[in-house]
């Protein structure tokens, strides 16, 4: 065996008896490959010698093997202990969870931190704030100060006479558009060609559009 993998097999046989808990061998590979630059290959073999030579033990399920410490290396454990032990662990979950709200809520505090503006940020925003209310500020009293505006009555006005220009451009469109369908009932040509010769032009050709009343 070379040096280096019995560096291999070392490694994994204190890693196993100091978790003292099953693992498979993608288990020990993930855990150990980033610190220790273990090869899968090389984990593999360490873990079959290790279990060959009695050190682990090795279970089968389907076409898992699992590995772990064995069991008769380590000192019985009373009752009082495991009570101890079950007491400890408790204390220490509560403990756990209570510095993991803690964490959430500093990291919640951060973001918020984060996306806040900072005090220049926000005197710099200020001023552009301030800046633009009196550039509209300047325009609304330009507006206001302007003796032509427009009054309600004028602004109806306008709008009832651009009505009746309107019904009146739908009478009369559809009064020629009549007129020229008895004519082309009779005509030998087609219709635009009946245009041109009588020199009609359209408010297609003109690309206009009737508004809406």
């Amino acid at each position: 065996m070379s040096k280096k993998d019995s560096s291999v097999v070392a490694v994994i046989f204190a890693y196993l008896n100091e978790r003292n808990r099953p693992y498979s061998v993608q288990d020990v590979f993930s855990n150990l490959q980033k610190q220790h630059g273990m090869g899968k290959s090389a984990v593999v073999k360490a873990m079959e010698q290790l279990a060959v030579e009695g050190k682990i033990k090795e279970k089968t399920y389907g076409k898992q093997k699992i590995y772990f410490a064995d069991q008769a290396q380590f000192a019985e454990v009373s009752e009082a202990d495991m009570k101890a032990m079950d007491s400890r662990i408790s204390e220490l979950s509560a403990k756990i969870q209570t510095v993991s709200q803690s964490c959430r809520q500093l990291d919640t505090d951060l973001k918020e931190l984060t996306s806040s503006l900072t005090t220049e940020e926000m005197m710099s925003e200020i001023q552009e704030l301030t800046a633009e209310c009196s550039g509209y500020r300047e325009r609304l009293d330009k507006i206001t100060s302007t003796t032509n505006h427009v009054t309600p009555e004028q602004k109806e006005k306008v709008y009832k006479e651009r009505n009746l220009y309107v019904k009146e451009w739908k009478k009369r469109k559809r009064l020629a558009s009549d007129m020229m369908g008895s004519i082309l009932e009779g005509y030998p040509k087609t219709k635009k060609q009946f245009l041109e010769e009588v020199g009609v032009e359209t408010d297609e050709d003109h690309q206009v559009t009737m508004p809406s009343t």
